[in-house]
């Protein structure tokens, strides 16, 4: 055939940030990446369900706002609303550029699953000035009175949708849409940039 060409093209996968680190300072900012992501949300919450669920995952079901984990932490469960939560499930097997995700155990007939694996981007920010430089791009008050280790919130930053846990004493998981994960770090990083001395 005249004219044709053949494309010899490799795919390479990424994960949404393209595993970004970068210190500032003390302050550390880091894609969160391997771990899986599930909602699951019940039709109908009865005692029979949330039992169920407790015993698959190891994990009793969280109160809105605050997060339960089984006890080596491969499992943790963010209370999203009364009817929902994320599972983060961390394996050595995650493997989310082959496509991947950690199954979740066989749940409850009332808990309807979803992979949320590939619809997220993940960022921790840890060190001293992690609450300052959220704190100047989230209308929620993280103040360590009111927002303790192992809370969770939806909220905000420059007009995208957040998830925030904090898991340790200056250490927030930000979970945001894949779908805006540049714009989602570059927030972050500016925050962090104009708070250095």
């Amino acid at each position: 055939m005249e004219n044709a060409y053949v494309l010899n093209m490799t795919l390479q996968a990424q994960t949404p940030l393209a595993n970004y680190v970068q210190q500032f300072g003390q302050t550390s900012l880091k894609e969160h990446s391997g771990v899986s992501i599930y909602s699951i949300a019940l039709a109908l919450p009865s005692v029979d369900a949330l039992a169920s669920i407790q015993s698959a995952l190891g994990s009793a079901w969280p109160e809105v706002g605050h997060s339960t984990s089984n006890a080596n932490g491969t499992h943790r469960l963010l209370g999203l609303q009364s009817d929902q939560v994320f599972a983060l499930v961390t394996s050595e097997q995650s493997d989310h550029l082959s496509g991947a995700s950690t199954p979740l155990p066989t749940l409850h007939s009332d808990a309807y699953v979803t992979d949320q694996s590939d619809s997220w981007a993940g960022l921790i920010i840890e060190g001293p000035s992690a609450r300052t430089a959220l704190e100047r791009i989230c209308p929620t008050d993280l103040h360590p009175n009111v927002f303790t280790t192992d809370q969770v919130t939806r909220t905000s930053m420059e007009h995208l949708a957040v998830i925030v846990y904090r898991a340790g004493e200056d250490k927030y998981l930000l979970l945001s849409p894949s779908s805006s994960a540049q714009s989602f770090l570059h927030a972050v990083e500016t925050s962090l940039q104009n708070i250095q001395p």
